[in-house]
């Protein structure tokens, strides 16, 4: 697809695929070491990393899109974004063609940062093992995250992309999340009740969740909304009774929707994801991600807002 109609998600080598052996030679034995064990083993399959399941989930849609629209390029583009020399290529395809998915934008840097790449790759979404360059992505203002392996295998479903969103700080601002770091909850309360018809200001995946529901909407024109191929959750810490209505809202007001809202009131988040099942699970907060990574939910960490002071200084 071209660019200008496709939403580009743009994966790092080590979110694709796990190359946690070949990071361990890079470190102790430095790159030259590396370059060569990779050419070694350039006919080894590389398994999948957190992020592999998410991008069969995308090719899915895609595959879906094609048979309804065939003349139409607004479906997923798969860009392998990786600081990786090019000698490793070889590898890499091998690994992609391996498992059939369809990655032909590939952009690998030889050890400079890829952030500049983004930008003109119009990335749309970034997922990476390097917390540092998801930050950097952050700050240049790419809806970014970073990947966490799950401690468990779990069956993923392979004919729905299943994505589950936190609210503040990742399709909200963190403004919520101020209140309650700095003033506790019972303030916080006492002004979402106040703000209830306020919308929240936007969050760093508030696009990510919009370009899912325009894909939902052309499955629901051709009469496919009970067999759509795509399904979001929104699962907040947040209580409903009070301080929901103003998230309900909020995304009304952007025009949006989530297929499922869970409201936790403070409860762990892992359980409900083992049910839910995501592909790819958001929260800004790291003591979220943990808990489901232990739970078996592939979680991706977006460093954004308040929390990550609190994170740092914990």
């Amino acid at each position: 697809p071209k660019p200008q109609h496709a939403i580009t998600v743009a994966v790092s080598s080590r979110a694709l695929f796990d190359l946690v052996e070949e990071r361990r030679i890079f470190e102790e034995q430095g790159v030259e070491k590396y370059v060569e064990y990779q050419q070694d083993n350039e006919n080894v399959t590389l398994k999948p990393g957190p992020a592999f399941y998410f991008v069969k989930a995308l090719e899915h849609v895609n595959a879906r899109l094609l048979e309804l629209y065939p003349d139409d390029e607004e479906r997923f583009d798969i860009v392998l974004m990786t600081n990786n020399h090019a000698q490793v290529g070889v590898r890499l395809i091998n690994s992609i063609n391996h498992y059939g998915l369809t990655i032909e934008r590939f952009c690998m840097t030889g050890g400079k940062s890829p952030i500049g790449y983004l930008t003109a790759y119009l990335t749309n979404l970034y997922l990476s093992a390097d917390s540092e360059k998801v930050q950097e992505a952050i700050e240049a203002g790419i809806a970014s995250a970073t990947m966490f392996t799950a401690n468990k295998d779990v069956a993923y479903s392979d004919t729905q992309l299943r994505v589950a969103f936190d609210g503040d700080a990742v399709l909200f601002s963190d403004e919520s999340e101020q209140i309650v770091k700095e003033k506790g909850l019972d303030t916080f309360f006492e002004h979402e009740q106040l703000n209830e018809n306020k919308p929240l200001a936007q969050g760093p995946l508030k696009g990510f969740l919009e370009d899912l529901g325009k894909l939902q909407k052309k499955f629901y024109a051709k009469n496919e909304r009970l067999n759509c191929p795509i399904r979001t959750f929104l699962v907040t810490a947040r209580s409903a009774a009070s301080s929901g209505a103003r998230v309900l809202k909020t995304l009304r007001s952007w025009g949006l929707e989530v297929d499922e809202a869970l409201f936790l009131a403070g409860a762990p988040k892992g359980p409900i994801l083992v049910k839910i099942r995501p592909h790819i699970f958001f929260d800004d907060q790291m003591f979220h991600i943990e808990g489901a990574q232990k739970l078996g939910t592939i979680a991706a960490h977006v460093p954004y807002g308040i929390a990550q002071k609190y994170h740092k200084s914990a």
